[in-house]
């Protein structure tokens, strides 16, 4: 296997199972770092890891803020030492109470949440309750992708005038999630987010002219790091990348100008040929996640030209001209092409080191429970 992932042990995995690579995740890291200019931009998402030692890299490099989207999340971030840590979900439910919990559990960590309407800032109150202590409360602004958030306008307004005087919270400023932003072409891709960053700068002034504080903004994912990264005059501003740790094919393919190096390789063994032109792979949708289109689910790394025509929970089928080139047994190397929901499938990763496996990280967040 000409490819740097080639594994001289490979043979001794089981399959389907996925490969960090430590070395190449520490590059991944201090590019994102030098792209922001300062550790201190930063504030990455937990999603794509889940892991305590992908954690404790970051601390290393000087990440001292990190966001995640579930308790558990935030649990094993608290845990691995990160002194301040947003849960970018609005609570509900009991889920206040947990977070309370988690607070009044982990003292040194500052917490604070999301909410986009009076039912989720009420639960985030409960949740200081439980802690005895105050949290942060970070409006979730819609800002075009309308999956959450509330729009900017009068309401927005009138909502985060509402947290700042809710007792056991404090305004902790603006989150601009803009998933939406799918632009291939870099300078397309910085006029949409400058646009989106200009609305919300417009409307922390609305609030700061109500004499109340916007301590941060929160903004951007992935595809839009780069463009928010490039803004260096705006204050607070923080930037919130969350596969650039380990990354995958879909946005190296989609996004050459995010010149992170793949991280995370998946190795599956042939296990069929139904017929002369097709190939089965042991990496079913349980392995892999599905939400990408068929095609891009999976880049199979120097396989011949070929076309995936079906992919169930333990089978992945390819059709190629060149399919005798394999035989059952056979070992392949892989790249997803979504990172983050591949990782929650599995219980552990392989951890690779100097061309070997040398040992195994527990994927400790994809469980939704860990302590409170």
């Amino acid at each position: 296997m000409p490819h740097a992932y080639h594994l001289s042990n490979a043979a001794e995995l089981f399959t389907p199972s996925l490969v960090f690579f430590p070395e190449l995740i520490r590059k991944n890291i201090a590019r994102t770092v030098e792209m922001a200019g300062s550790a201190s931009r930063l504030r990455p998402h937990a999603k794509t890891h889940k892991t305590r030692e992908i954690t404790r890299m970051q601390l290393e490099a000087g990440v001292t803020k990190h966001k995640c989207a579930t308790i558990a999340e935030a649990e094993i971030l608290a845990d691995s030492g990160v002194p301040d840590v947003l849960l970018a979900y609005a609570l509900v439910g009991p889920n206040g109470k947990r977070f309370g919990a988690l607070a009044k559990k982990f003292p040194n960590t500052r917490f604070a949440a999301l909410f986009d309407c009076s039912i989720s800032l009420n639960t985030l109150a409960v949740a200081a309750q439980e802690a005895g202590r105050p949290l942060g409360a970070m409006i979730d602004l819609n800002v075009g992708m309308d999956r959450s958030g509330i729009v900017i306008g009068d309401d927005a307004l009138a909502l985060y005038e509402q947290a700042a005087k809710t007792p056991g919270l404090y305004a902790d400023g603006l989150h601009a999630y803009d998933g939406h932003t799918r632009h291939s072409d870099p300078a397309e891709r910085l006029a949409f987010v400058r646009g989106i960053l200009d609305s919300v700068l417009a409307f922390q002034k609305r609030i700061e002219q109500r004499g109340l504080s916007v301590p941060k903004i929160v903004a951007g994912g992935t595809p839009s790091f780069p463009c928010y990264a490039s803004i260096r005059d705006v204050p607070h501003l923080e930037c919130s990348p969350g596969t650039y740790v380990l990354h995958d094919h879909g946005y190296g393919a989609n996004f050459p100008d995010y010149a992170m190096i793949p991280a995370a390789v998946l190795l599956t063994r042939v296990i069929s040929r139904p017929t002369p032109t097709r190939v089965t792979f042991d990496l079913g949708n349980k392995s892999v996640a599905p939400d990408p289109i068929l095609t891009k689910r999976v880049y199979l790394l120097d396989a011949p030209e070929h076309t995936v025509v079906t992919h169930s929970e333990e089978h992945l089928v390819i059709e190629t001209a060149e399919a005798d080139r394999y035989q059952p047994g056979d070992l392949v190397y892989a790249l997803p092409g979504h990172i983050c929901p591949s990782v929650a499938l599995h219980q552990e990763v392989f951890i690779a080191e100097g061309g070997r496996v040398v040992g195994r990280w527990e994927v400790a967040a994809r469980n939704r429970f860990i302590t409170v």
